[in-house]
């Protein structure tokens, strides 16, 4: 099987598995309904894999406001029960800002400035233990 092959998780919101990461690209507004069928469609895609990554791009999206930012901790706080971490990625300057205005953290997110950074964060990193599996020990 490729490493990297296009895997459509959902009919609006494209997604690219590479290796044991997926690409979630996010352009323009994110409606209830199709945040809603994303998030189900990671978890499954998720457990169904085994990936150890969500990698959000959302250099596309010019305005984030309370239910994007609460839809991205979801995402997040999803996919840490899951074992896979999360990264969003490109962020604009005056996305940082409006999400610092309206007071929201983002819990269980890391950033990186673009994709190629964000890929890089997930790869370097040890996966996250699977429960029930062998339990990584550090050097």
């Amino acid at each position: 099987m490729n490493d990297a092959y296009a895997r459509p998780v959902t009919g609006h919101v494209p997604v690219l598995r590479l290796g044991d990461v997926l690409l979630v690209t996010l352009q323009g507004d994110l409606h209830d309904s199709t945040a809603q069928q994303l998030q189900q469609d990671l978890a499954e895609t998720i457990s169904r894999t085994g990936v150890h990554g969500v990698l959000i791009d959302i250099s596309g999206v010019e305005i984030v406001d309370s239910f994007l930012g609460r839809v991205l901790a979801e995402i997040a706080a999803q996919a840490k029960l899951l074992a896979a971490r999360t990264v969003v990625a490109g962020m604009r300057p005056a996305v940082a800002i409006t999400l610092v205005e309206l007071g929201l953290t983002l819990p269980g997110l890391s950033t990186a400035l673009s994709t190629e950074a964000g890929m890089e964060l997930l790869t370097r990193q040890a996966p996250v233990p699977r429960p029930g599996g062998p339990r990584q020990e550090s050097p």
